[in-house]
């Protein structure tokens, strides 16, 4: 089936002022690593990416933020994100999340946030794996699978048997590939435009998901409608950016302003302009650092609301 291509994005609405932190939703971030060993086989110690995720979903605008990482790092996690609360995920003596003891957790954030982001700095293991599956799993909120939380997807070729929630993906060409293996996809979403906008409509059909598909022309679908973005620049070719987009996709979803599909797309394209705006005020093509997109985010929403 052939998606139809939207053109034209939304405006957020103008923010009321007789708010509070309560009004523009919740959004908890699974992730980080606190560096596995075993065998003589070691992970990387991974925080960075579940603050950077923290930090540009508070920049779009939702009211709070909640991290749940492995307990020898949530420390670290919070000093990074400092506005967030924190949830320490219990480890085993080879610093792997156990996940029993995760679930207790995984479902009280289920219950009380708007949106759970999954996967951004996790690693590999069946722990991970487990986590994932337990929120996909689940009705009540969407997910935001993103970075591992992709891979661990893509070593169940079943998965898609599992999945209950409202569920966006957000795959950088290689976790796309992975993905499409896994599920016996052909196409290429490394690939010239076109081949890019099959993949990811494939992709969102089979799964039955939002997929973000990025890269330069990022392509969001939903298996029905498809949307490319047209704004960025190589700025944004450096570690973490997609830490921070997962972040500001999952907050626009927190704030309930408007459906699903166009959340994704308006904070892809706000990461995007971010990017530029990045450019401009540094005379340069290269050299960002992911927390300098964050600081970009917040101008750049309210450029997209209604005024």
């Amino acid at each position: 089936m052939e998606a139809q291509q939207v053109d034209t994005l939304v405006k957020l609405p103008k923010r009321a002022t007789d708010t509070h932190k309560g009004t523009f939703g919740s959004v908890a971030i699974v992730g980080g690593s606190a560096g596995m060993h075993h065998n003589d086989e070691f992970a990387a110690t991974m925080l960075g990416a579940p603050a950077l995720a923290a930090m540009g979903a508070i920049r779009a605008g939702c009211g709070l933020v909640k991290v749940a990482v492995p307990m020898p790092i949530v420390e670290s996690v919070l000093t990074l994100a400092p506005f967030a609360t924190g949830f320490g995920l219990e480890v085993d003596a080879q610093r792997a999340i156990i996940p029993s003891n995760a679930a207790v957790i995984i479902d009280e954030l289920v219950r009380t946030n708007e949106v759970i982001i999954v996967g951004p700095g996790m690693g590999t293991g069946h722990e991970v794996e487990q986590i994932v599956m337990r929120l996909i799993g689940q009705e009540d909120i969407p997910i935001v699978v993103d970075a591992d939380g992709l891979n661990a997807l893509a070593t169940m070729p079943d998965f898609t048997r599992d999945v209950r929630a409202t569920m966006i993906m957000t795959p950088h060409p290689g976790e796309a590939k992975r993905l499409m293996e896994a599920l016996s996809i052909t196409g290429n979403p490394a690939g010239t435009d076109a081949e890019r906008i099959r993949a990811c409509v494939a992709i969102a059909q089979r799964v039955g998901c939002i997929v973000v598909l990025k890269g330069k022309g990022t392509v969001v679908s939903n298996g029905h409608l498809v949307w490319v973005c047209d704004r960025g620049c190589s700025a944004l070719s450096v570690g973490g950016t997609g830490d921070v987009l997962a972040g500001v996709i999952g907050s626009l979803i927190a704030q309930k302003n408007t459906e699903l599909f166009m959340a994704c797309a308006i904070g892809v394209q706000a990461h995007a302009i971010a990017g530029e705006h990045w450019a401009a005020h540094h005379h340069a093509t290269s050299g960002m650092i992911a927390t300098e997109l964050v600081d970009e985010v917040a101008s750049v929403i309210e450029t997209m609301r209604e005024h």
